[in-house]
Parts: C-alpha cells; sequence; structure tokens
C-alpha cells in the first residue's frame, strides 16, 4: 500500500478530488452481457501493484469467473500516487479496493462511494519489536523511535497509542519506514509496522548475519491490533454511489460481486494454484512469499459465517468509532463526523451470495484451515 507522510491521505485525496467531474459518473452503465452476447467491460482499480492481496480477482479473471458473468474485467494495477477511491470517483474506474477507514475519508472529502464487499474480515496489521526489547504493548513505546508507513496506513497504530494513553506528538519519536523491514533488522527503530502477509514475512525470510540461518518467530514479538479492539476494516469492493442509482449497474454489480466470491472461493481451495497465478502476472516477490502471502490473506477473509463480503455492522462501528477519536501527532481524527449517506450496502453481496450458494460455491469457509507455509531465503 502507499506510504506517504502521517494521516496525509486525507489531503491526497481531497486534492485528487478536486474539480472531479460527474459526467463520468451519470453515464449508463451497459447491460452485463450486452447484445449479442457481447462482455461488458470493467475496469477494477487495486490498491497496489499486484501480488497475493488481490489473489482474488486476479484468479475471478483466469478462471473465467467474470466472463461467467458476461463481464470483462480488467484489474488496474495500484502505485505510489494512486488513490483507488479517487479513481473511482473520478469514474476512471468502475470499482475500487480500498481500506474501509482511508475510503470514509476520502468520502467526507466528497468522494461519491459505498463500500458493497467488505472481503477481508479482520485486520491484517502488526506492529513488530524485537523479542529482546521486553516491548509487548502499545503503553511501552513511550519514548521509543515508532516505524510507520503513513497514507493511512497507520491509523490502527494510533487508535493502539490513543487507547494506552500515549500522545503520538509527544510521547514517541514516529519514523518514516519504508516497504521493507531494514530500519528493524537494522534496529534504527524500535518498532515497524508490518502486514501479515507481506512485511512480516520479510522478517522470516532475513538471514541472522550471527547464526547463518533464516530469522524465526521467536525473535520477534508481535503486536496484533485485532487483540486489543484497535483494528479497523481493510480491503473492501467500493461502488460509486451515484451509479448505483441505475439498475444496469446494480445487475453489473451483484455479477461482479459474484465473480469475485467466487475467485476468493478458488483461492482458498487453490493456495498453491493461485500463488502461480500471481507470480505469472509479473509480482516482483518470490514463490514462497507469495504462498505466504496467499495463506495469511486467506485468514483474513475465512471462515466469514455470515458470507464473505458482508459488512459487520460491529466491526464497522469499531472502525467508524476509532477514526472519529484516535488522534495522530497534531491531534487530527480520520473522520469530523459519522459518515453521512449510503457508506456501505450489503443488500448486493447479499444477493451474489444467494446465487453462489445456488451455484453450490462455499460462501462461509467454515472448514477452512491455514497452510503451514515454509519461507526461503529473500521469500524465493
Amino acid at each position: 500500500m502507499p506510504r506517504f507522510r502521517i494521516f496525509t491521505a486525507v489531503a491526497v485525496a481531497t486534492a485528487l478530488l478536486a474539480g472531479c467531474g460527474t459526467a463520468d459518473q451519470n453515464t449508463t452503465t451497459p447491460a452485463p452481457g450486452g447484445s449479442g452476447g457481447a462482455l461488458a467491460p470493467v475496469k477494477l482499480q487495486l490498491q497496489w501493484f499486484f501480488q497475493a492481496q488481490f489473489a482474488g480477482y486476479i484468479a475471478a479473471v483466469d478462471q473465467g469467473f467474470y466472463q461467467e458473468q458476461g463481464l470483462d474485467v480488467q484489474l488496474l494495477e495500484g502505485a505510489v500516487d494512486i488513490v483507488p477511491q479517487t479513481v473511482l470517483a473520478q469514474g476512471k474506474a468502475d470499482y475500487a479496493i480500498a481500506w474501509v477507514p482511508k475510503a470514509l475519508a476520502s468520502r467526507e472529502s466528497g468522494a461519491g462511494i459505498t463500500d458493497v464487499g467488505q472481503i477481508f474480515a479482520r485486520s491484517g496489521t502488526y506492529q513488530v519489536v524485537w523479542k529482546d526489547s521486553g516491548i509487548t504493548s502499545p503503553a511501552q513505546f513511550k519514548g521509543k523511535k515508532i516505524g510507520n508507513w503513513g497514507f493511512g496506513n497507520e491509523f490502527e497504530l494510533f487508535a493502539g497509542m490513543t487507547k494506552a494513553g500515549l500522545d503520538p506528538g509527544k510521547d514517541v519519536t514516529l519514523v518514516q519506514q519504508q516497504f521493507d523491514m531494514q530500519a528493524l533488522l537494522k534496529r534504527e527503530i524500535d518498532a515497524a509496522q508490518a502486514m501479515s502477509y507481506n512485511e512480516y514475512a520479510q522478517l522470516l525470510e532475513a538471514k541472522n548475519p550471527q547464526t547463518g540461518k533464516l530469522y524465526t518467530a521467536d525473535d520477534f514479538a508481535v503486536i496484533d491490533w485485532k487483540t486489543n479492539a484497535s483494528a479497523m476494516l481493510q480491503d473492501s469492493v467500493w461502488a460509486n454511489t451515484e451509479k448505483l442509482n441505475d439498475p444496469a449497474y446494480q445487475q453489473q454489480t451483484v455479477k461482479f460481486l459474484l465473480g469475485t466470491i467466487k475467485g476468493w472461493a478458488f483461492c482458498r481451495d487453490n493456495a498453491e494454484k493461485c500463488r502461480d497465478l500471481v507470480v505469472a502476472k509479473g509480482s516482483k516477490l518470490g514463490k514462497s512469499h507469495q504462498l505466504w502471502q496467499m495463506n495469511e490473506v486467506n485468514k483474513l477473509i475465512w471462515p466469514s459465517p455470515a458470507g464473505i463480503g458482508v459488512v459487520d455492522e460491529a466491526s464497522w462501528k469499531q472502525t467508524v468509532d476509532i477514526s472519529m477519536t484516535a488522534k495522530n501527532q497534531t491531534g487530527d481524527t480520520v473522520l469530523k463526523k459519522a459518515p453521512e449517506g449510503l457508506a456501505y450496502t450489503n443488500d448486493y453481496i447479499n444477493q451474489a451470495i444467494t446465487q453462489a450458494k445456488a451455484a453450490g460455491i462455499d460462501v462461509t469457509g467454515t472448514s477452512f484451515q491455514p497452510q503451514a507455509v515454509t519461507l526461503n531465503e529473500g521469500g524465493s
């Protein structure tokens, strides 16, 4: 995910939204399948480069799940300077993948977008420290150098520190962290931000120069924001709110979500195959790293008791509450008030789930069991 300075996601989104017209948003969506069996073109904006974080969408294209629904889906790769929800709001994509707090900040700045599929049911954000540091909780961050990526990825970190009674502007030294773990490995910072499916694996792929062997989980301690009520909802499918008034776009959204459900169910049951699809897509991360990522991403989705993609009201409320209360180093919050209008809806995902069930797709993954993945040096 992109990186920048603390809480700048709101400013960037606002700047990019300035001057957004409504012409694209008001256009009529062709009915999926169109006349003569032609596929309806659909653009999905991802929030980062191709990796297993997006394997379900990649699989849905490769396995023809979108095509079955009459859709020709083009996956738009993300990058540092791309804000997916802004691309969507500007009418340059039909759907976008974005973390909920980032997207809600963009909504508050004027983006007309709606969460129609909460694919990740759980947060994958960690703060990682050396075990010999003795740090086991956010309260012990006081006086320490705390790494984070910024650009909206740091909200849970601030929520954890706020809950622990710390002032991020006074009690810690915030350090701009790169998307590798070198600053922690070199002990330049005391705690590093990491996703369970990506940067944490980078630590376990690194060689301990003292032993000549790879580091293990025993060398580190993990602060998982899910364990202290500081977790926030992450990857979700966002649609254009205004276009949801168009029956054709409504139909397309259900079909897109049905293909997406099939893609993620496929990756749940075929992790190695999806790893290979992601590698073939051009990811620069290695095969063992991508299998780790696929396995960890599956943990964030499955099991999904209410069905994959359904927004859990309690998790949504926690995300919104944190967005309005957790303060950054200047005392600002992600949101000034609760979201207004159609911030999310389960209408379309529930329709897609009903159709998926009828097709024999397991939409809850109740029996899902994660794999034991062996990482190789450098993730190869």
